[in-house]
């Protein structure tokens, strides 16, 4: 989950200033590479191309959604039919998904006592949208599974967690999510935890605890993937010096574009190649946006907050109403892709969109639906069809085969660890 605590207080001072930035980005977003018909030719070509092989998007927060919105009640949001929100499955079969990464996010703030049973509650609201809708969704858990339920018409649906909150400093509560279905793990969400730094957080442990680098290790024993979106550049640095699979991160953007804490900085971008990892690409405006950023890190700074989605879409939908709507642009998501494609390489780069019921997606890809213009504007930039494949999943699909590898041979050699939090952490102190 991307969205943060907005301030109330200071909404209305920044608005003014807030609507300057759309006459821009909307102008920004209509140009086009000369000669290329981006609405004709291009998004004909993207379509046919995502129909071929599979768009695997690495983060998507319906789940959450669903919660706020029906309370966890699957069949009363009823996905079946078209709604005002980012996500529903008209939508998806329009913009030609060929797999999502279901987060199953739970807030950091949440009291430590109720972090199980919520974390349990949202894997079930993903099994209830699996199970409700068979004709188009179905549970993948390998990439094998993603290439054959793809195959057949439907969407292959994974489990991605979003900060380790409620693992309660266990490696086995971690390998028995994973025996549930959850294949990614983002070790942090905004607050940070006993072993591991957020990139939102306090910085308390520079980067992982031994406890925090046992828990990579043990991720790659069991065949979790280690999601770094939301972690510190330290994290990122001491998790790639310790995992012995390729990492992720499921949503995040390029640093060196826009200086938000939750963006990857060219010197961990560089050292992709060596692991093998991939960075799927978000479509949160703060992130590809400096101007956005820098206007919503003022809201952070004043007391008073919005706690719900739904609160924080009201607020967002009063603004677009007076004033016009804040937005990023197609131009500014391409820019960052191609950033992390020109300085780690073609192979290391997806997308990860972070849909989450909010209306403020780039122009043109205000919801699921919009997949294709991304595409179709890629290929106004000159991308030919190989590497559009990679990014749309080619890349993923090849982590996913070295992460299940590397546990195999890793489960041959080594049985399941059994450290505890205060054997580790204290003997380091200790030392």
């Amino acid at each position: 989950m991307t969205h943060q605590l907005f301030r109330l207080s200071v909404l209305c001072s920044l608005l003014l200033a807030l609507c300057t930035l759309t006459v821009c980005n909307l102008a920004q977003a209509q140009q086009n590479a000369p000669g290329c018909d981006v609405a004709g030719a291009a998004l004909t070509q993207a379509r046919a191309l995502l129909k071929s092989t599979p768009l695997i998007d690495g983060h998507n927060d319906l789940p959450w959604v669903i919660r706020e919105e029906a309370g966890g009640d699957v069949r009363s949001y009823d996905l079946s039919r078209e709604k005002e929100l980012d996500t529903d499955i008209p939508k998806l079969r329009a913009g030609l998904l060929g797999a999502q990464f279901w987060s199953v996010w739970i807030p950091g703030e949440t009291p430590a006592i109720d972090y199980g049973r919520v974390q349990m509650e949202q894997i079930d609201i993903v099994r209830q949208i699996i199970n409700t809708y068979p004709d188009t969704f179905e549970l993948a858990l390998t990439a094998d599974d993603i290439v054959r339920i793809h195959k057949a018409g439907k969407i292959p649906s994974l489990l991605g967690m979003e900060g380790g909150y409620a693992l309660y400093n266990s490696l086995g509560v971690m390998r028995s999510y994973y025996e549930l279905g959850v294949r990614y793990m983002t070790l942090s969400h905004n607050v940070t935890l006993d072993w591991v730094d957020a990139a939102l957080g306090e910085q308390t442990h520079n980067g992982l605890t031994p406890f925090g680098r046992a828990m990579v290790r043990e991720m790659n024993r069991s065949g979790m993937m280690v999601d770094l979106a939301h972690t510190s550049p330290a994290v990122m640095h001491q998790a790639l010096d310790e995992t012995r699979a390729p990492v992720i991160w499921s949503h995040a953007a390029a640093r060196a574009l826009v200086d938000h804490p939750r963006n990857v900085p060219d010197d961990v971008l560089k050292r992709l190649p060596a692991n093998g990892g991939v960075v799927m690409m978000t479509f949160i405006a703060s992130f590809l946006s400096q101007e956005v950023w820098d206007m919503e890190k003022n809201l952070w700074e004043t007391g008073g907050s919005l706690e719900k989605i739904s609160e924080l879409r009201k607020a967002w939908l009063a603004y677009d109403k007076e004033h016009g709507a804040r937005r990023a642009t197609i131009d500014q998501l391409v820019a960052h892709i191609e950033h992390v494609r020109d300085v780690a390489g073609i192979d290391h780069v997806g997308i990860g969109s972070d849909y989450y019921g909010m209306p403020d997606g780039p122009v043109g890809l205000e919801d699921v639906s919009g997949f294709p213009r991304l595409f179709a504007a890629l290929i106004c930039h000159g991308w030919s069809d190989e590497d559009l494949t990679k990014l749309a999943g080619a890349n993923m699909l090849r982590v996913m085969r070295r992460v299940e590898q590397v546990a195999r041979q890793l489960q041959q050699e080594t049985p399941p660890s059994t450290a505890t939090i205060a054997q580790l952490d204290q003997q380091a102190v200790a030392d």
